[in-house]
């Protein structure tokens, strides 16, 4: 944690440009999704990073937790893995019964390839998520606040993995598709400091914010005006992902209030203290997307929820 004595807490606009310059040090051409990951940040929401190895999802859930000051833990998910892995576990210490935490209990948890951990461990994790505690040997325990889960997978590799459950992604706030970068960032990437292979940048990510920072920055999302237009917008879209002929499963209502929520985020980055439409045209493909279930023939026809998300926005009438 970073102590900031007296001074008042950065908006969340000026939160973006201090973490934004510091993660630019160690992760090049992922703007977009820093932004995404301090909106989820802002509001307290899960965030899962999809992306083929080596476009540095670990190493930017790391930078920005980093950057933003709070505590990061990662915890590899296997095969083998237990709850107690996860949640911690009672250990006899001096002759009696102590509790040993486990990773989860810390700011932010990253889930490194975590559907790669049986429905068991995946569960304790969901309880985690949801309820912000974990459950040892019957007795809640809370979690550190605030909690964040960044989940990592790989999208190309399946074998011996266990798909996360509808329910479990529905607890997600955002998915976020980390690609390749362009060209020039692939250049300026290579002009990073290395040592041998291992980027050294990261040690000098500073810590720009705090935790009271990341609690303003939730009050001051909440505080965001949101016209009656706009929420019936949001709805609306939501809605009308669940009447497509290409979606076997639409967005849950849960998606409405997530999509609010992001989009709320999302005005005040821009340094809006109210929403706009263009603000959940914006976030709704990574609220969205992991929430659709699309029919097999679309899926045959390769067509993509990102698809079916144009085409849900494309189909309700934009607030003036």
């Amino acid at each position: 944690m970073v102590t900031r004595g007296r001074r008042s807490a950065m908006t969340l606009s000026e939160l973006r440009e201090r973490v934004g310059a510091e993660v630019a040090k160690v992760v090049v051409g992922q703007d977009d999704a820093v932004d995404a990951m301090l909106a989820a940040f802002s509001v307290g929401g899960h965030v899962l990073l999809e992306g083929v190895p080596g476009v540095a999802k670990t190493l930017l859930a790391n930078a920005v937790a980093r950057a933003v000051g709070i505590e990061f833990k990662r915890a590899q998910f296997t095969p083998d893995m237990l709850p107690s892995d996860l949640t911690g576990t009672m250990t006899l210490q001096g002759g009696e019964l102590a509790f040993r935490p486990g990773p989860v209990f810390t700011n932010v948890l990253l889930a490194d390839e975590v559907n790669r951990t049986p429905p068991k461990t995946q569960a304790a994790l969901l309880e985690a998520m949801q309820e912000r505690q974990v459950s040892v040997e019957g007795q809640p325990r809370p979690l550190p606040d605030p909690f964040i889960v960044v989940a990592t997978q790989n999208p190309i590799e399946y074998e011996g993995t266990y798909p996360l459950p509808e329910a479990q992604l529905d607890r997600f706030l955002l998915k976020l598709e980390v690609g390749y970068p362009s060209a020039e960032d692939e250049v300026a990437m290579l002009h990073l400091t290395h040592r041998g292979v291992d980027p050294v940048t990261l040690d000098d990510v500073d810590a720009v914010a705090s935790d009271r920072d990341l609690r303003n920055a939730r009050q001051e999302v909440d505080d965001t005006t949101v016209g009656d237009e706009v929420a019936a917008y949001v709805a609306a879209v939501v809605r009308r992902t669940r009447d497509l002929p290409s979606v076997s499963l639409g967005a849950s209502p849960r998606s409405a209030v997530h999509l609010l929520a992001a989009s709320k985020a999302a005005a005040r980055l821009a340094g809006r203290d109210f929403v706009t439409p263009d603000d959940v045209v914006g976030m709704a493909p990574a609220v969205l997307r992991h929430r659709i279930i699309l029919r097999p023939e679309a899926e045959l026809e390769r067509y993509r929820p990102d698809d079916a998300i144009r085409t849900a926005i494309a189909a309700v009438p934009v607030p003036r």
